[in-house]
């Protein structure tokens, strides 16, 4: 994920009260260093296991969902807002969330899209979902 887009998930992030969960991977602190607009010290975790992570917070009771298009995946605009701790998953922009992990997944949103891209940009898509999820939208 570039830093761009990293910084835009962080502000939306802060704007819905959320925290960022990311990756130790070697680019991710550079990135949401130069991404980061923010004033304050933002909400970052740092995950070293990004599958084992996405398990025990699914069996913490969180609700995981994973921003995907799937069979059976809810349309943004049916989205409930949440009502427990919830961690959105997103996947990259041409592959998608990885299939090991779609596995972790409890449900999926997706975001319809009428122009012919498959894809939101991540941090457009991000920004969407958790803005709904947030109730704001």
């Amino acid at each position: 994920m570039h830093g761009l887009n990293l910084g835009t998930l962080l502000r939306t992030c802060d704007a819905v009260g959320a925290c960022m969960a990311v990756p130790r991977l070697p680019w991710v602190p550079e990135a949401l260093r130069r991404g980061n607009t923010l004033r304050k010290p933002a909400c970052v975790h740092w995950v070293r296991e990004p599958l084992g992570w996405l398990a025990e917070r699914r069996a913490a009771g969180d609700h995981v969902l994973g921003v995907e298009l799937a069979e059976e995946a809810v349309r943004l605009a049916d989205l409930p807002m949440a009502r427990r701790p919830t961690v959105a998953v997103l996947g990259h922009e041409r592959d998608g969330i990885p299939p090991e992990a779609l596995d972790l997944l409890d449900a999926a949103v997706e975001i319809p899209m009428i122009g012919t891209g498959a894809s939101l940009n991540v941090a457009v898509a991000g920004s969407l979902v958790l803005y709904k999820l947030a109730g704001f939208a």
